[in-house]
């Protein structure tokens, strides 16, 4: 056997152990009672075999491990990167691995799927390169190229107020309305969308409640709360849109909803008191005219009474007159007790009548006879 320096001796896990190791009995490694070399024991599977190793037998891969382990890795003349061998071989499956890598990163970064509902804003270091239409689209790996792929078909809605609060604003009569209303938008260019407006949510908010108060505050109580909502909406959405194309957003309003218009509730028994009192007067009010009708109608209707008997008057006076005379006679003498006789010669008979109890109709539900026409 033969003996190397200490400097060139294995490292003592790799070498034959000593009789004090878990292998069994002292021996070399070449003999033993036993013809393994372990004195009894098992043998040491990583002594020599007894009869030596087999010429022209291939290494195993463990052995062929051990061995360049054995040679001292970097410093023993193997001189792989980071312990590995340093054969040419080696450093091929280096660059095939980075090779590898930067063609998956190509790949993941040019090959970009738009959905039929997105486009996709390019830029170029940056500068705004176009848009990518609905399908399978590539272009330049990033850095180079960056694509932003945005939803221009979702309808996103912005609610006011967000979560459950009061939204307070004052009406052009100088009341105060809570209003609950809802604003629904779309991405109608891509491009302004995501060029001209760094913070597009906050943006829309904002336009959407300035169009709302500043439209609030030239309408009536009565008009927000119901009559005129659907106005109100209208010109909301108008006004909306208006700002928005202003500061070139690229943004579309949809449509505005209000969802409740109700009075503070610091204010709401005030308030119910003052809507009552309101209803009572609007209800006197139409009584007032229903009676100005009537009266109208009547007086109408009187006026058509006498011009059609001072029709008759001009036809036949005399007649007409006498008429007249009658009906007021009448009318005067149904309110008296007396009891009038006419006979010839001026002579007035006794008469005993009885008693007469004076009969004096209601003034209220007495109405004057209209004059007939004369010659009747």
């Amino acid at each position: 056997m033969r003996t190397l320096p200490g400097w060139l001796k294995r490292p003592p896990i790799l070498a034959a152990e000593t009789p004090k190791g878990p292998w069994g009995g002292s021996g070399d490694e070449g003999g033993g009672s036993d013809g393994n070399g372990s004195g009894g024991g098992p043998r040491n599977p990583w002594a020599v075999p007894p009869g030596g190793r087999r010429t022209g037998a291939k290494p195993t891969a463990l052995d062929e491990f051990l061995r360049k382990a054995r040679s001292g890795g970097p410093g023993g003349g193997g001189g792989g990167f980071g312990g590995m061998p340093g054969s040419p071989n080696a450093r091929a499956l280096w660059l095939i691995g980075v090779a590898i890598i930067l063609g998956i990163w190509v790949l993941y970064t040019s090959i970009h799927p738009i959905g039929p509902q997105q486009r996709g804003v390019v830029t170029y270091f940056g500068r705004y390169a176009g848009i990518l239409s609905p399908g399978i689209q590539i272009t330049p790996p990033a850095p180079i190229a960056s694509v932003r792929v945005l939803d221009v078909q979702k309808i996103r809605t912005e609610n006011f107020p967000e979560g459950s609060g009061e939204n307070l604003t004052l009406t052009g009569d100088q009341n105060i309305v809570d209003l609950t209303y809802s604003v629904r938008w779309d991405i109608a260019n891509p491009r302004d969308f995501t060029f001209q407006l760094a913070e597009p949510q906050a943006t829309v908010r904002a336009a959407a409640e300035s169009a709302m108060r500043a439209v609030i505050a030239t309408t009536t109580l009565e008009q927000a709360l119901g009559s005129g909502r659907t106005t109100i909406e209208q010109r909301v959405q108008d006004l909306t849109q208006d700002l928005l194309n202003q500061y070139k957003s690229g943004v579309r309003v949809q449509g505005v909803s209000i969802k409740q218009a109700t009075p503070p509730t610091q204010i709401v028994d005030d308030f119910n008191k003052v809507t009552a009192a309101q209803q009572e007067a609007a209800a006197a009010l139409n009584q007032a005219r229903s009676y100005r009708q009537q009266v109208i109608a009547a007086a109408q209707g009187e006026a058509a009474s006498f011009d059609k008997v001072y029709a008759e008057y001009r036809l036949a006076p005399e007649v007409t007159r006498r008429r007249m005379y009658y009906d007021t006679m009448e009318a005067v003498l149904a309110k008296t007790d007396k009891t009038i006789v006419e006979t010839p010669g001026g002579v007035v008979p006794y008469l005993p009548l009885p008693p007469t109890a004076r009969r004096v109709p209601d003034a209220a539900t007495t109405t004057p006879v209209p004059a007939q026409e004369g010659g009747q």
